[in-house]
């Protein structure tokens, strides 16, 4: 066991993959030489040399068609959008085609690559910086969509992501990119994407968050604990495919449900999270079924950005009304 943080843990998932596969390649705006914006890619190119780890131009649609070239030509390419908002002038080849090509030719062709993302706010940075893009690649068939909120997880998420051969996005919560510490074995691992990971077992209320919303979330339980309140705590890890058993199981036991995300909240994944919640396990609530979310608009630049982040105090507070009820 190592104690890695986020980026570490990201680093070394993809530092285990180049040395074990030839055909992966690794690159993206930045990502050789300086080894990327958050120094997520740092070391790879040394290691693997720039055949393998190297800088593209600053040309997001571009990264995405060669990869999807590169993916089924053979090659398993990791790409990286430098932020989250990036990411939009490369839709066009995303969910025209990367997401489509499997089934444009009926399953003669896969389509093995990892569309690498920092998203969300709380860094303080400009716009386009801080988005939450994960309902518009959720909703596109033909995509995964991973969010890892632990080193663990990350890690052993990233081997999985890599070794599917569908396109994976695979979107990094930049805010915990070196806030969380966690022991994160040096061998290589995977964890199933599609399935969540209670991690905290509780009676009165289920709590589904992701990606940096479950740090706030065990922040509010320590509130919770403070008034006798027992909070199942559920990260879902994979936007999509949705693992609607843990959540059925979870909320016909605790009868109440609050579902914690930082995107916007019309047509989010908040909303089909407790959709969910509706036709698996209508008749067990007690209370009803809630989201917290962020707001319906542009996150703010960094002056407002306080504003628009989710707080512990703003999660306890449903928690304990939605108890309450």
């Amino acid at each position: 066991m190592k104690v890695m943080t986020l980026v570490q843990a990201i680093t070394d998932a993809m530092d285990i993959k180049l040395s074990e596969d030839k055909n992966i390649v690794v690159y993206g705006e930045d990502v050789g030489v300086e080894g990327g914006v958050f120094r997520v890619t740092e070391g790879l190119q040394l290691k693997h040399g720039n055949s393998r780890v190297f800088d593209s131009p600053l040309a997001e649609s571009a990264i995405a068609g060669t990869a999807l070239g590169m993916a089924i030509s053979g090659l398993r390419p990791i790409i990286e959008m430098q932020f989250d908002g990036f990411s939009f002038p490369a839709f066009n080849q995303i969910i025209s085609h990367v997401a489509r090509f499997r089934n444009r030719t009926r399953g003669k062709f896969e389509v093995p690559m990892v569309i690498r993302i920092p998203y969300g706010g709380g860094i303080n940075a400009l716009e386009h910086h801080s988005e939450s893009p994960e309902a518009y690649f959720g909703h596109t068939p033909g995509l995964k969509v991973v969010i890892p909120s632990t080193p663990y997880d990350a890690k052993g998420l990233l081997i999985s992501a890599i070794e599917d051969n569908d396109p994976v996005i695979y979107l990094e919560p930049k805010r915990i990119y070196r806030a969380i510490k966690q022991e994160v074995p040096e061998e290589k691992y995977t964890i199933p994407i599609g399935k969540a990971s209670i991690l905290n077992k509780g009676e009165h209320i289920t709590v589904i968050a992701y990606g940096a919303m479950v740090r706030e979330v065990q922040k509010a339980m320590v509130m919770a604990k403070a008034k006798s309140i027992s909070v199942e705590l559920i990260d879902l890890r994979t936007i999509w495919p949705i693992d609607r058993d843990t959540i059925r199981q979870s909320v016909q036991k605790t009868g109440r449900v609050l579902v914690v995300t930082e995107a916007p909240q019309s047509y989010g994944p908040a909303a089909e999270l407790l959709q969910i919640v509706n036709e698996e396990a209508f008749l067990s609530l007690e209370a009803p079924p809630t989201r917290l979310t962020g707001f319906d608009t542009v996150i703010p630049l960094p002056l407002g950005e306080k504003f628009y982040m989710l707080t512990p105090e703003r999660i306890f507070y449903e928690i304990e009304k939605l108890v309450k009820y």
